[in-house]
């Protein structure tokens, strides 16, 4: 399926969703000897993404604020669809809302289109190049600090419009 990819016979999309947090969570902290340590648990708001790693290299992304359902997801892959030319492979996780029974008349209709699922085996996000992306973005490329909403929906903005050139990813 890579190799077909490659050859530009068909466009790979690696699609999953991920959270964001305005405010990013404690990932360390010192106390002193003796001295319990407190984490305060606030918990703002949260920026959703469904995104799309394409094969070509060009990067999709859809922003929420509030939680990703099936319908969403099934818009999600409407638009991506319409977008391209070629027979499309789309590479997923066995989330619930990707292998929904509720779902079923929506997967068809996207077959119908043309569009191909292959859904990873369980346990291996390791597999979905796109979990790289996520990461990247919310340990290295994102700033480490409270951000209002905006502020946060701006740097994604930044990722997505410089990804391939300002934001890379390799893979061996």
């Amino acid at each position: 399926m890579i190799e077909r990819a490659r050859q530009g016979e068909v466009e790979l999309a690696y699609v999953d969703e991920a959270g964001f947090a305005a405010q990013p969570p404690n990932r360390s902290a010192w106390t002193a000897q003796g001295e319990t340590h407190c984490v305060t648990a606030k918990r703002g708001q949260r920026l959703n993404l469904i995104g799309a790693m394409l094969s070509s290299g060009k990067l999709v992304l859809a922003k929420l604020w509030r939680s990703v359902n099936g319908l969403f997801f099934f818009a999600f892959l409407m638009a991506l669809i319409e977008g391209i030319r070629k027979p499309l492979v789309v590479i997923l996780d066995n989330a619930s809302i990707h292998t929904s029974k509720k779902l079923e008349p929506y997967w068809q209709l996207l077959k119908e289109k043309g569009m191909q699922f292959y859904f990873l085996p369980p346990y291996s996000p390791e597999l979905n190049r796109i979990e790289m992306l996520w990461r990247k973005m919310k340990y290295e490329w994102l700033p480490f600090k409270q951000m209002e909403p905006n502020e946060l929906e701006e740097e994604i903005g930044k990722i997505r419009n410089g990804f391939g050139n300002e934001y890379n990813l390799t893979f061996f």
